[in-house]
């Protein structure tokens, strides 16, 4: 682990509980990467020793935002992902929204089209 990763808490939004899922494997990746992560999804329960939460909970110092939901179900989370004030955002594979891309990069807050995934397994977060 980096000495900077451990600053880059990150919020998962869409993660599954589901094993086979994506957002599953990379709540427990980023864990394993030492980077402090938070999830929610639509059930509450636990990936790893990850609590995974429901609604819109209000947090500080997110440092990324990482995306498993698809654009059609972006809008109802602009607002709160902005007042978040994360660094960054990133789109996953299926995530992409160029609206919401727009609007977060107005705010100044970066935005990457990438794998979370691929970016921990190549060192790249």
């Amino acid at each position: 682990m980096k000495n900077s990763e451990s600053s880059k808490t990150t919020l998962v939004i869409g993660a599954s509980l589901r094993a086979s899922r994506y957002s599953h494997s990379c709540v427990l990746s980023l864990a394993q990467h030492g980077i402090p992560v938070i999830a929610i999804g639509l059930r509450e329960g636990i990936i790893g020793e990850t609590a995974v939460l429901k609604g819109m909970p209000v947090f500080q110092n997110i440092h990324t935002v990482t995306l498993y939901i698809g654009a059609q179900n972006q809008p109802s989370y602009y607002d709160y992902i902005i007042s978040l004030t994360p660094e960054r955002v990133i789109f996953n594979p299926g995530s992409e929204n160029h609206e919401f891309e727009v609007m977060l990069r107005q705010a100044g807050i970066e935005t990457i089209r990438t794998c979370t995934l691929m970016m921990l397994d190549y060192g790249d977060f």
